[in-house]
């Protein structure tokens, strides 16, 4: 319900209170692991800040109206602009919690299509986006995302990822400290590629600090090792992979010696990592955040496909493997001939290019203020806050402001929301059922789990399948009736999403039912990963060198040619970082997770601070082209020279009712992130290696 990790709870319970939370014991895949953030996930079911009641705001303040009348009012004015403008000037913004629910994966797929809007956007691009072009454009489909076999493996190499904090992304894995400790107790090797020492790198037998935004550089020189040490060998899968050659060809100017400077990894370990990585018995290289949020993510990530298949680790025991999940969502798509698609249109001011029908989140603020056919209007956003989440957040906040019409479904009035003219309250934790749709397609074991509601939707709420579906029935009503025929969506009026879920279910590879999950609460283990290729690739091969990426390779030689010779050559460039007890800006209105020592620091190496006559503890001002914030330093040595580091998610703002998160608004790493900096490839925002300025206030 709140983070990738998906563990199970055990919820004692008196009447409709909840007395405790705990780690469920006897859960199948989590076995008892919990963190703080699920401890205190009734805090946010109670919290007093939260809205339960539709808001519409007005001269006046915030106003209480009816389900009925905020319906209508959405509706008329969604209809009114889409008549004056076109169906363009409706925006729609996805949060990141709505992988989180399948009723809200129903019903947020309902409205998108009945906007049939261009002006879409979601967390996508400023996070996964460069693995998912990488799944497209390789394995032909969008979804096919391989996952570490991390309790086979024997060899884990993890760029830009901290798993320990995030509990896995993009890789399942409850409990992933002990996962990692018995990695390390069979005599495995973890090794961490990042700027920061972080708590990952910490548990590793080898910490690699890496400049930011050059891991496509240190990834092209370890393939290009391989080759040229003769260690490529990919198996049984060869016979189905293409352009094996080309991508020889592409890595060739990127010898160990020629990307040390740049990267600030010496050409020695280079080479021992690449030997060490294609000699181990089963190997996984595993890039995420770091990785995909910068200049080069979309290279990177492909990379690390190409790296794990020339070595044989591609879909065997130990390696990057499918899941095969009890609701496959690659099978669905495939069968209405969705792969999904990449620059079949592009955004009005910068074309920047589609991806799944999606524009990029750093496009967003100039579409709404840059005038002509398809400017942005108005705006829906779902359990979403870019104002702290995308690039540049002042200037986009300026933008929400500007807009005609603007309509939340969110549980709080935060940084984005207080924008909307009207807020719509959603149930949220044991208020709904539960099943990972997304999530289990991405676990590190095949897994099934259903836990149904345990109480009403507090106060005037109303489930989100709920409000997505009646706002779209309502807006297709205006338009007489046209697009809600298709028989998906009336699969859903029909039946709602616990049947459809029921139906999906059985039409899985592992034929299950929901009276059956829901007979086994610590849900169902259905075995460890297993080889799936090349029976689930839709075009039955494996295309190594798509033309997209060799072609993006032109733009990295170029990079490395212009890079100085000292690497950083004396500035200063920013990176983000994770905090356990913070879930984007989500948890910060929860007591128990935000008291203690202030999280919001700027992490610098004492070199660094040193040169500049800064100290621990010190107020300083960090300043980058697009803003300035000021925060306290945090001097240490898990710190790269050259890199400093905030948290994401903080820098919380007047006008938000988070009477908690208020007390400790912090700084937003997103005031000081440039929405001019994205991957030239896959448009994804580029957060990681900003240039920033420090100075003691």
């Amino acid at each position: 319900m709140l983070c990738e990790a998906s563990c199970g709870l055990a919820v004692e319970l008196e009447g409709s209170r909840v007395v405790s939370v705990r780690g469920d014991r006897d859960d199948r895949f989590s076995r008892g692991h919990i963190c703080p953030k699920a401890a205190a996930i009734d805090d946010i079911r109670n919290d007093p800040d939260r809205v339960t009641t539709p808001l519409r705001r007005t001269a006046s303040g915030w106003q209480p109206v009816s389900w009925d009348s905020a319906f209508n009012e959405a509706s008329e004015r969604l209809d009114r602009i889409r008549q004056e403008h076109g169906r363009h000037a409706i925006g729609l913004f996805a949060g990141n919690p709505m992988a989180h629910s399948y009723t809200g994966l129903f019903g947020l797929m309902t409205l998108a299509a009945t906007l049939r809007t261009r002006s879409r956007f979601s967390s996508t691009s400023t996070d996964q986006l460069p693995h998912m072009l990488a799944g497209l454009q390789v394995f032909g489909h969008q979804l096919l995302l391989p996952v570490p076999d991390i309790d086979r493996t024997r060899y884990f190499l993890v760029l830009g990822a901290n798993p320990v904090v995030s509990n896995g992304s993009l890789m399942t894995a409850p409990d992933i400290t002990n996962r990692l400790k018995a990695l390390r107790g069979r005599g495995g090797k973890l090794v961490v590629v990042d700027p920061r020492r972080t708590e990952t790198a910490a548990l590793a037998d080898t910490h690699l600090a890496i400049r930011p935004g050059t891991d496509a550089l240190f990834l092209a020189a370890l393939v290009r090792t391989v080759f040229e040490e003769r260690l490529e060998a990919p198996g049984r899968l060869g016979r189905f992979m293409r352009g094996l050659d080309k991508v020889l060809e592409a890595v060739a100017p990127y010898a160990p010696e020629a990307v040390a400077d740049a990267t600030g990894i010496a050409a020695a370990l280079i080479r021992r990592v690449a030997g060490d990585f294609a000699r181990a018995s089963s190997a996984v290289a595993y890039g995420r955040v770091g990785l995909c949020t910068q200049e080069f993510g979309a290279v990177s990530a492909w990379l690390v496909v190409v790296l794990n298949a020339i070595t044989g680790n591609l879909d065997r025991a130990g390696g990057a493997m499918f899941t095969t999940p009890a609701v496959d969502l690659v099978k669905l798509a495939s069968l209405v001939g969705h792969r999904g698609s990449f620059g079949r249109y592009a955004s009005r001011v910068r074309a920047l290019p589609e991806f799944g029908g999606e524009l990029p989140a750093a496009v967003l603020a100039e579409e709404i203020e840059t005038p002509g056919q398809g400017q942005i209007r108005a705006l829906i956003t779902a359990a979403g806050n870019p104002v702290l989440s995308a690039p540049n957040g002042r200037r986009l906040e300026r933008a929400l402001a500007g807009l005609d019409f603007m309509v939340s479904v969110d549980l709080y009035r935060n940084e984005t929301t207080r924008f909307a003219h009207l807020i719509l309250p959603t149930s949220f934790g044991f208020e709904r059922d539960h099943y990972d749709v997304a999530l289990n397609a991405l676990a590190v074991r095949n897994v099934a789990r259903y836990a149904p509601a345990l109480m009403a939707p507090a106060g005037d709420t109303r489930l989100d399948w709920e409000v997505f579906f009646e706002l779209a029935s309502r807006l297709d009503r205006s338009r007489g009736g046209r697009w809600l025929k298709a028989p998906v969506f009336q699969l859903l009026r029909r039946l709602g999403p616990r049947r459809m879920l029921d139906g999906l279910l059985r039409f899985g590879a592992h034929g299950l039912s929901l009276s059956e999950l829901e007979s086994r609460p610590h849900g169902i283990d259905l075995g460890p990963l297993e080889p799936r290729l090349p029976g689930i690739l839709p075009l039955g091969r494996i295309e190594l060198g798509p033309q997209l990426f060799l072609d993006d390779m032109g733009r990295l030689r170029r990079s490395l040619a212009a890079a100085p010779s000292s690497g950083l050559a004396g500035g200063l460039v920013l990176i983000g970082r994770r905090i356990l007890r913070s879930n984007n800006s989500r948890m910060h209105n929860v007591r128990r997770l935000t008291k203690g020592p202030v999280r919001c620091t700027l992490l610098m190496n004492p070199l660094d601070a040193k040169e500049r006559g800064l100290v621990q503890g010190q107020m300083v001002r960090i300043t980058s082209r697009t803003g300035e914030v000021v925060a306290p330093l945090e001097v240490s040595d898990e710190m790269m020279t050259g890199v400093v580091s905030l948290p994401h998610g903080w820098g919380h703002r007047d006008g938000v009712t988070l009477g908690v998160a208020r007390e400790r608004a912090g700084v937003s790493l997103n005031d000081l992130t440039d929405e001019g900096r994205v991957d030239g490839l896959s448009a994804t925002a580029a957060f990681s290696g900003v240039p920033v300025e420090v100075r003691g206030t």
